[in-house]
């Protein structure tokens, strides 16, 4: 338990540092992938604290790391669309998009949310050594094991469903993933069945990239003559991520047989 009590901390830290240095990366506009690092780090820390969100002292955190997660999300969509549409050689459609690109790195740079969740994470240490010497931090073993089953009960459910939503699919996909990375020793998942959660969330993000540009297109009149081109990619993600979801359901039955 202890050893337990002491890693999330030095966890948490080490993804604190990453924001940092992402922060600074969008600030000084030196690389494409500043924002993309950004999103991994907070995708991290929510991962590591999600099996913790009835413990108190995470749970401010958590929620911070959510609402800058919402704030980030549509940004990112657009960096991706706009890197494609320049690696397309569509240099009108990319570039009449890159000054809403660069406004949206100045707005999260500015944003509460961001400020907030780095200003929560100086003060979390403390709050965590208080929480573990009040006794509030028993049993966390136990919780997150608890957690990763609910996880993967839900996941399998969606699995087995006939009518099942590829967005909630790949919801669940990246949940389970996820946490089992952040918790591999307490996850009790399989090499095999993790290589087929990451295939199937790849899979998924593929499908649903295309799925959000054709969305777009409806309404941005500059896109429409990618569509044909997005509704094949789409049609062949879907086929790879049923594959895939195929035999992750196949891998699930067989480790509970």
């Amino acid at each position: 338990m202890q050893g337990l009590i002491d890693e999330v901390p030095r966890h948490v830290l080490r993804i604190q540092m990453r924001l940092f240095a992402c922060r600074e990366r969008l600030r000084a506009g030196t690389d494409d992938e500043a924002l993309h690092d950004l999103r991994i780090a907070l995708r991290q820390l929510r991962s590591l604290l999600r099996p913790l969100s009835s413990v108190a002292v995470c749970e401010d955190l958590q929620q911070r790391a959510v609402e800058l997660g919402r704030l980030t999300g549509p940004l990112r969509d657009l960096e991706v669309l706009q890197g494609y549409l320049q690696q397309q050689g569509l240099d009108s459609a990319a570039q009449s998009r890159l000054p809403l690109l660069q406004q949206g790195y100045l707005q999260l740079l500015d944003s509460a949310p961001l400020a907030q969740l780095l200003s929560a994470l100086d003060d979390w240490p403390q709050q965590w050594r208080q929480a573990a010497n009040n006794g509030q931090l028993c049993g966390l073993h136990k919780l997150i094991r608890r957690r990763l089953r609910k996880d993967r009960k839900h996941l399998v459910q969606a699995l087995l469903d006939p009518a099942h939503d590829r967005h909630r699919l790949r919801l669940l996909v990246k949940r389970l993933r996820y946490a089992a990375e952040a918790y591999p020793q307490l996850a009790d998942l399989s090499g095999r069945t993790g290589v087929q959660l990451k295939q199937a969330q790849s899979a998924l993000g593929d499908w649903h990239d295309h799925w959000q540009w054709l969305l777009r297109a409806e309404a941005e009149a500059d896109l429409q003559a990618c569509v044909p081109t997005w509704r094949e990619a789409m049609q062949r993600a879907e086929q790879q991520a049923d594959l895939a979801l195929q035999g992750l359901t196949a891998g699930f039955a067989r480790n509970s047989g």
